[in-house]
């Protein structure tokens, strides 16, 4: 509650939602988390950096070794650690907030492996198309997420049952993948960093690439945030306030997958980021889609960022993927939120 004196003498009395409070608290506090994050992704590495010369090198334009460093290896690396983490958060976000479930994520019902597959098979059986890479991750996981929709459907496509469909789905393309290696075993060590997940070697023309695919996901977004909140509320109570279910929840899968194979074509198989963001994010500031979309998309970013920091500084001078690194520090996490729903 807040009282101001008019001037005429006068006070009003206006009440103030503590909640906007602590979601302001919480934006600015996610916002500054990636912007050390970022700031750690530029200093260190094999040669490290003093955040003065960092600045340095950002804002001038001397040649100078810090300056190279920064501008040609690091920060076009950090930049698309930052979009794959936007991509994977809201991606997992989206998914969470349909199914009803926060162990929903691309990774887990199978998106992330439709994509996965058609990267593989581009990279091994049809190497000089790379440049479609991100187009066929893209059609590889919107064809995975048409399939699991399809063997969901019965009258409608519940939550349960297409979490199910993506579970069995994601053994499937997984097997296929596994398959389609061994067949092709002379050209695994191409494919093994990427099936990782790894940063290593990012430069500007994979940040040029994924920008355009990040913009148009996230501008999509922006048109879905309503009809997630009303799909939350369940089926019946989101019908009743005029929410043509099926169709947004089939908008929402669409641009879920698109986000999560615009990501995964340039990484590789990076999970758990839309798994454990969402949920941790939920818990701060509620099931509003309003703010738990941006600030999850800020969380992931930063999530990234600070993985693929520690896992090309922790383990010197061997440099770890860092999809690895997330899913060393994500599993525990899933098994957490795996036992309270079941003692739920």
């Amino acid at each position: 509650m807040e009282t101001t004196i008019l001037g005429n003498g006068k006070a009003k009395t206006s009440v103030v939602n503590p909640r906007i409070g602590k979601h302001m608290v919480v934006l600015m506090g996610s916002s500054s988390l990636l912007l050390l994050a970022v700031l750690s992704g530029l200093m260190f590495g094999a040669i490290q950096i003093p955040a003065y010369d960092v600045w340095t090198a950002l804002t001038t334009t001397t040649d100078t070794e810090a300056y190279q460093i920064v501008w040609n290896l690091r920060l076009p690396r950090v930049l698309t650690g930052v979009l794959v983490g936007v991509c994977l958060a809201v991606a997992g976000a989206f998914l969470q907030g349909i199914f009803r479930n926060p162990l929903a994520d691309p990774g887990i019902i199978g998106v992330s492996s439709g994509g996965g597959l058609a990267a593989v098979v581009i990279m091994i059986l049809y190497p000089a198309q790379i440049a479609f890479l991100p187009l066929a991750s893209f059609l590889g996981a919107l064809t995975a997420a048409a399939v699991i929709y399809l063997l969901a459907w019965k009258g409608g496509a519940s939550p349960v049952r297409l979490i199910l469909a993506g579970v069995a789905v994601n053994s499937l393309l997984g097997a296929a993948m596994t398959a389609l290696m061994i067949l092709n075993s002379e050209k695994v060590q191409s494919v093994l960093p990427w099936m990782s997940g790894s940063l290593n070697g990012r430069s500007w023309p994979h940040f040029d690439t994924l920008l355009p695919y990040t913009l148009i996901g996230l501008v999509a977004s922006l048109f879905l945030v309503k009809h997630v909140n009303l799909l939350v509320l369940g089926d019946d109570a989101a019908k009743v306030l005029g929410t043509r279910v099926e169709r947004s929840r089939l908008l929402i899968i669409v641009v879920s997958t698109f986000l999560a194979g615009a990501a995964i074509s340039q990484v590789g198989m990076v999970g758990f980021v839309g798994l454990v963001v969402p949920h941790i994010v939920r818990l701060l500031v509620g099931g509003n889609y309003k703010m738990l979309l941006p600030i999850s998309a800020i969380g992931g970013a930063a999530l990234v960022v600070a993985a693929d920091t520690a896992a090309r500084t922790w383990f010197d001078p061997i440099e770890f993927p860092v999809g690895i690194l997330l899913a060393l520090f994500g599993a525990p996490f899933f098994l957490y939120l795996l036992r309270k729903g079941l003692r739920g």
